[in-house]
C-alpha cells in the first residue's frame, strides 16, 4: 500500500511523500493564484474555485485570504456556501460542507491529526477523519472543528468555539469543548437579536441568496 493510498484510507501514513507533496504543490499553486486575484476579478475567482475544489455549487464565495493544505482539492461545497475572510480547510482529509452554509471570519476545519503516540509524532506522521457540515448552518468567527466531526442541518456555532463531537441538527451550541445550549424554536421565528422583532414584511421579498455571489 503507497502512502498516497493510506492517506485516502484514513491510516497512519507519511505526509512528506514525494508523490504525496508533488500532487499537493500543484493544489498550492492553484490557492496562491486564488488569492492573488483582485476584488474585482470575481469570475477569475469563481473559475479558479472549480479548479480547485472536489466540487463546488453555484454560488459560492470565499472570501481572500484563504488557507488550505490541498487548496480545496478534498472539499466539496453545495451551492451558496459563503466564507469570510481567513477560513482555514485542513483538507488532507474531505471536508463536505451543505448548502448555504456560512463561515464567520477566522474559522478553521481539521480533518488531519497526529498520533499520541510519540515514536510515531517523531516520524512526523499523520492520519485523517472526515468532516461533515450540514446545510444552513452558520459557523461564528474564531471557530475550531477538529477531524471526525459532524454538524447537523439548521444549527448554530457561536463564535470562539472548538467543536470537539458531532453536533446535531435544529441547535445552538457553543463554546470549549462547544455544547448543545438550546434548540431553534419558534421564539426565532418572532426575534432576530434579543427582543428585537423580525420584520417580514419587509424581507419576504428577498432572494433566498448572497448577492455577491450571484
Amino acid at each position: 500500500m503507497t502512502q498516497k493510498e493510506r492517506m485516502e484510507a484514513g491510516l497512519v501514513y507519511d505526509a512528506a511523500d514525494g508523490e504525496i507533496e508533488k500532487e499537493q504543490t500543484k493544489c498550492l499553486e492553484l490557492l496562491y493564484e486564488y488569492n492573488a486575484t483582485r476584488p474585482t476579478e470575481q469570475e477569475k475567482r469563481k473559475n479558479l474555485l472549480k479548479k480547485m475544489f472536489g466540487s463546488i455549487g453555484e454560488g459560492c464565495y470565499i472570501e481572500p485570504p484563504f488557507r488550505a493544505n490541498w487548496g480545496g482539492k478534498n472539499c466539496f461545497f453545495e451551492e451558496l456556501v459563503y466564507a469570510n475572510f481567513n477560513l482555514t480547510l485542513v483538507d488532507d482529509g474531505n471536508i463536505y460542507v451543505g448548502a448555504k452554509t456560512m463561515f464567520g471570519p477566522n474559522v478553521c476545519v481539521a480533518t488531519a491529526n497526529h498520533p499520541i503516540n510519540v515514536e510515531l509524532r517523531e516520524k512526523m506522521l499523520q492520519y485523517n477523519k472526515d468532516v461533515h457540515i450540514g446545510r444552513c448552518v452558520w459557523i461564528g468567527a474564531n471557530t475550531v472543528i477538529v477531524p471526525g466531526v459532524t454538524i447537523g442541518d439548521n444549527s448554530v456555532i457561536g463564535a470562539g468555539s472548538v467543536v470537539t463531537k458531532d453536533i446535531p441538527e435544529n441547535v445552538v451550541a457553543y463554546g470549549n469543548p462547544c455544547r448543545v445550549v438550546r434548540e431553534i424554536g419558534e421564539r426565532d421565528r418572532e426575534f432576530f437579536y434579543k427582543d428585537e422583532k423580525i420584520d417580514w414584511e419587509c424581507l419576504k421579498n428577498l432572494e433566498p441568496a448572497f448577492g455577491h455571489a450571484k
